[in-house]
């Protein structure tokens, strides 16, 4: 340990504080530092100077005595430290050792880390995977840690001193607006912290919303899931919520063209809309453009041809990042080999299908820019570029004869995914010569046609593609990457089984807590040991995006997410009710799953009724049989009829696409009221179905599953199995295909909290079917006599019927 400490400069001058973090049984989330032995500081120090060893010195002595000092310290410190409850650390810390333990590892009860120097060590048990857990050090970014920074940095400044910063910058840019998305150079929906643009102006921080400031007004655009949030989040004396889809709310494209006529009528020249060109999708452009023209058509006098024009200020450095200041850098964390047992499909057969497609779209080449599509094309994923999704910053493009990836050169650093890429025929090019080398292309022949989905890439890319060389059209990883093949779907079956022996575990610690020893347990606790239980099973990584763990009122954010020290932090106890959204990114794939909880001894009666109506809604959709070529909003009414026989509702979707060992929401396909996505359901397909029903500032219930999309024989059941044999009636083989919902989730669902007679008997019969599947499955990973398997067994029983 001397020896190491004495040899590494960064260590012996960076000043370090060491704590090991240990659950009392007895006392709420006490934590508290544990005094450590030599054995166990030698674990830290190995692991601290791991990264440093590796990057500095490179010197192969050093770094076998940092693992000598790992593997001899590891048996010992944990048998010093266990316990049988987990530890559980803030969210960033829990998250990065998720990311470095590895699929073979275990998480202990006791997790060293340094508060000061970024770096964490874990003791992950006693099955600790040296190779996983070293192979991991030069990540050094913990992303949630960088979010927490913005949110921060965001609450520092206040929305008025911002404003009139953000409103210097634009005239000194000679702009009379300025839009600022939620996106990244990729139109991503959870974006890295450098592109927190929108969160760190407005300080709402939720998914999805735009920000318009003008020289006297500033507004937040957002759909029906965040008016909640976004109402607390606001600053009311400077910012104006739009509430997306509500009566006599415009468009941004609508408010424009009547803010230009307004303009143009008092000023007699254009308004100038500024926006950067790499954040917004090139649809969003046009649709700009054809509302300023309408609007000048609709203008009496004599008008130019438009009355607005956009700015995209090139050369210039984003308006809201010339007041950022501490602005965070941008991600270069490393890819790594996609498995082919996970994948199923080599980069290659995927190349020549697309390059099939191209031949008959008669394009010469195709852009990717959506980072979840470039993942899947190329095998391969990433960790820490985007908080909780396992993709990293590039794009790519196939002609037909290149494949190229653009990302930073230490993306592809490793060997094994060096030699991947170069196996499959991948030339790795420079992240900024995406543009140019698209120009190129078209430049080498009069005839060249570019594919390009113009409503997920920038504008940056579009806009130098000319009209008549552009096939704008879904791209063709979209469609594969929907309709998983059996590998894929393998995955995420596996994924979903030790996903509920996760949540089994889980619920027995929190009905324990809350029901035998009476305690209040905040939500950042809950947040935290749920992950924790994740972590254990084989193959985690990351949660699957931020868990939604709302007590009473923050139930009814749509996208809540808890943190210490808000004004909003609740704890739960026996007299309200909990809806936690929560999912894992395995390495072979992604879950997601909400359920509302309630431990009062005898739950309120209305609460119930909704309960069960939103549980009728669920079933609804997962009995459904249903034609191919069928578009997920034909299904949606099914989910909400219960609902409405009480004159209640809910605002978002009932579902949308999940992506394999990929984005937690993924497209094209999705079930809603809305008819704009007229994607037809397929086999193969992935999708939640998650009714759901909120009363503000009082609770919120969300039942949540996914399921597959699989196909009917003639031979099948036509009744998904679950109505009594009476009732089934076989499919029709008329040349026609029917398609039925699989079961991926596999989690209870509170029984006391359902209502029986307004229940069916088809109703209670699927549950108890569906109890049946989740114990049989469940169970082998669960140990006889456990808190967790008693409490899964008990869960799991048939509904009494009287």
């Amino acid at each position: 340990f001397f020896f190491l400490y004495s040899h590494i400069p960064s260590a012996s001058t960076k000043k370090t504080e060491i704590y090991v973090t240990k659950q009392s049984r007895s006392s709420r989330c006490a934590r508290s530092p544990q005094t450590m032995t030599l054995s166990s500081l030698a674990i830290t120090v190995a692991a601290t100077t791991s990264t440093t060893l590796k990057k500095q010195s490179r010197n192969s002595k050093f770094s076998t005595l940092a693992l000598f000092f790992v593997a001899t310290s590891a048996s010992s410190a944990a048998r010093a430290f266990s316990s049988s409850t987990p530890t559980f650390l803030p969210r960033h810390h829990q998250q990065s050792l998720s990311r470095r333990s590895g699929a073979s590892s275990t998480l202990n009860n006791s997790v060293i880390y340094n508060t000061r120097g970024g770096s964490l060590a874990s003791i992950v048990g006693k099955k600790l995977s040296l190779s996983r857990r070293f192979s991991s050090t030069q990540i050094e970014q913990e992303v949630v840690s960088e979010m927490d920074e913005v949110k921060a940095a965001a609450s520092k400044i206040s929305a008025a001193d911002k404003l009139a910063l953000m409103r210097q910058k634009m005239q000194e840019n000679g702009v009379d607006v300025y839009i600022i998305p939620s996106d990244d150079p990729h139109l991503s929906e959870y974006v890295p912290a450098a592109y927190m643009r929108r969160g760190y102006l407005t300080d709402f921080h939720g998914s999805a919303g735009t920000a318009l400031v003008t020289k006297d007004a500033a507004y937040l655009w957002t759909d029906s899931r965040y008016f909640n949030e976004a109402s607390l989040r606001l600053d009311a004396g400077h910012w104006t919520l739009m509430k997306q889809g509500q009566p006599k709310v415009l468009t941004i494209p609508k408010f424009l063209a009547d803010l230009a006529t307004s303009h143009y009528t008092t000023n007699s020249k254009p308004l100038k809309v500024g926006m950067d060109a790499y954040v917004h999708a090139a649809s969003f452009a046009k649709e700009l453009n054809e509302a300023f023209a309408d609007a000048a058509k609709d203008m009496e006098g004599d008008v130019p041809p438009t009355i607005a024009a956009i700015d995209t200020l090139d050369g210039k450095q984003n308006v809201v990042d010339s007041i950022w200041e501490g602005r965070p850098d941008l991600p270069k964390n490393p890819f790594r080999v996609h498995p082919m047992k996970y994948a199923g499909m080599t980069v290659q057969d995927k190349v020549t299908k697309i390059r099939s497609e191209m031949t008959e779209k008669k394009a010469t080449m195709t852009v990717f820019s959506a980072l979840d599509d470039i993942a899947y094309l190329f095998n391969v994923r990433c960790m820490g570029d985007v908080e909780t999704c396992p993709i990293g910053i590039a794009y790519a493009t196939i002609s037909k004869d290149e494949v190229a990836l653009y990302c930073d050169p230490e993306k592809v650093a490793p060997a094994d995914v060096s030699e991947h890429l170069k196996e499959a025929g991948v030339t790795v090019k420079s992240y900024g010569d995406i543009v140019s080398d698209i120009e190129s292309h078209l430049s080498a022949g009069k005839k060249n046609k570019v594919w390009l989905d113009n409503g997920r890439s920038n504008y940056a890319l579009s806009r130098v593609i000319p009209e008549a060389a552009l096939i704008d059209a879904q791209n063709p990883v979209t469609a594969m990457k929907a309709c998983k093949n059996e590998a894929e779907m393998e995955g995420m079956r596996q994924a979903h089984i030790v996903d509920g022996a996760a949540m089994a575990n889980f619920m027995a610690w929190l009905e324990n807590a809350i029901v035998v020893e009476g305690r209040s347990v905040s939500e950042v606790e809950i947040d935290e040991v749920l992950t924790g239980f994740r972590a254990k099973q084989p193959g985690f990584k990351e949660v699957s995006f931020p868990t939604i763990a709302g007590v009473g009122a923050n139930g009814a954010i749509v996208h809540y997410r808890a943190a210490e020290g808000s004004d909003l932090l609740k704890y739960l106890d026996r007299t309200q009710p909990i809806l936690i959204d929560s999912g894992g990114q395995y390495e072979y794939g992604t879950t997601d799953v909400t359920r509302t909880w309630h431990f009062a001894e005898k739950p309120d009666d209305e609460f119930r009724e909704v309960y069960t109506r939103v549980l009728k809604g669920n079933i609804g959709v997962d009995s459904m049989i249903f034609p191919e070529n069928t578009p997920g909003f034909v299904l949606d009414v099914f989910a909400r009829k219960a609902l409405w026989e009480i004159g209640k509702d809910y605002g978002h979707g009932t579902g949308h696409g999940v992506g394999a060992a990929l984005n937690v929401h993924e497209g094209p396909h999705g079930i809603s009221p809305r008819w704009g996505n007229k994607e037809v359901l397929k086999a193969g397909m992935v999708t939640s179905n998650e009714p759901g029903y909120y009363e503000d500032g009082n609770f919120g219930i969300r039942i949540e599953n996914l399921l597959e999309i699989v196909e009917i024989s003639s031979s099948d059941d036509a009744t998904n199995g679950e109505e009594p044999a009476n009732k089934k009636q076989k499919v029709a083989a008329e040349g026609k295909k029917f398609l039925k919902f699989g079961k991926l989730t596999l989690i209870p669902i509170q029984k006391n909290l359902i209502k029986v007679e307004i229940m069916t008997d088809d109703e209670l019969n699927w549950l108890d079917s569906y109890h049946q599947e989740v114990l049989q499955k469940v169970k082998p990973l669960l140990e006889e006599g456990t808190p967790a398997m008693e409490w899964l067994v008990k869960s799991c029983e048939p509904i009494k019927r009287d």
